[in-house]
């Protein structure tokens, strides 16, 4: 396989397309329903058209579909989040006990925030399931680094993934990264996936772990990521750095999901990078990374401008 570019790692992650490329755009829609509020007010996913045929013969109290205007909305009586919460848990077990999709094999017994137009909660939902409606999902990731000295390069905390993880086994990840599930907030989620992915201390996160934004993208969901390909899969990821030194405590596989970490210099990464051996979206996630520290900059990356605006897309759907 030829080397990745920069800018095809992106376009392996935010891979729905715009709607400024009308063409692809309009022919994506097509074959997708909007998935909607009970009042119609918000839509908060994009659902296949083939998953609409699965769900069009149990639940029309539930969930309502509107063939003409292409949506599947939740039915007007659940009116409050907690109807929504209870309705939308028992859906999903309905579905896993009859083995509608293949998706909820990865069932993960986590909650996520779904969110209205307002940035109110509007119902939570099981994690493996939330591609199935076209969802936003949340997460952070952070990358721990030792600076560059005068003897010897920047260098990059790299772990590979457990080659018995239902998604993306064996590839390359960011230091730690992990979804945002209710009601956890973003550093409690933080400080809570170091300890069990890494074993960093908690003080540790608290007093070096640097807040440095957030990256966003539309994926349209591989094999790779375990079950149907071609889910749609919006994110949010926020993201942080970890400065660390040669006497910091060294990360090491705790809860078995990964199975070792390599300390690689900057050269190294892009290697693993271009040669598509990282997870996705921590490419992505890294290739951020090697923008603010000054790696990849406008003089020698000829996409530099496309490269930034993909990774902060304006998702479609509400965010919190």
């Amino acid at each position: 396989m030829p080397a990745l570019t920069n800018l095809d790692v992106i376009a392996l992650v935010d891979s729905f397309p715009y709607p400024h490329d009308a063409s692809a755009y309009s022919a994506s829609l097509a074959h997708l329903y909007k998935f909607m509020s009970h009042d119609l007010k918000g839509n908060l996913g994009y659902v296949l058209a083939s998953t609409i045929e699965k769900l069009r013969v149990y639940h029309p109290e539930k969930l309502v579909i509107d063939d003409l205007d292409q949506t599947i909305s939740i039915a007007p009586a659940f009116d409050t989040f907690e109807k929504r919460t209870k309705m939308m848990a028992d859906l999903a077990l309905e579905w896993r006990k009859e083995g509608k999709f293949e998706v909820l094999k990865g069932w993960r017994e986590e909650q996520y925030a779904v969110y209205y137009p307002s940035r109110e909660l509007y119902f939570t939902f099981e994690r493996s399931a939330c591609s199935v409606l076209g969802l936003v999902t949340y997460g952070v990731h952070i990358i721990g680094y030792i600076p560059a000295t005068d003897t010897a390069p920047l260098r990059l905390w790299v772990p590979r993934r457990s080659k018995t993880k239902s998604t993306y086994p064996g590839m390359l990840d960011n230091t730690v990264a992990g979804g945002i599930g209710y009601p956890y907030g973003v550093f409690d989620t933080l400080i809570k996936e170091c300890g069990e992915e890494a074993g960093f201390d908690a003080q540790l996160i608290k007093e070096r772990a640097k807040s440095v934004g957030s990256v966003s993208y539309h994926y349209l969901r591989t094999a790779a990521a375990g079950g149907e390909s071609g889910f749609l899969q919006p994110e949010v990821q926020y993201t942080y750095d970890l400065e660390l030194d040669e006497s910091s405590p060294k990360p090491k596989p705790v809860d078995g999901e990964v199975e070792e970490f390599y300390l690689w210099d900057v050269d190294t990464v892009r290697q693993e990078i271009a040669a598509g051996n990282f997870k996705p979206n921590t490419a992505l996630v890294t290739i951020d990374f090697l923008i603010r520290h000054g790696i990849i900059t406008a003089e020698n990356e000829p996409d530099f401008l496309e490269i930034v605006s993909r990774m902060h897309r304006q998702i479609e759907h509400p965010l919190k």
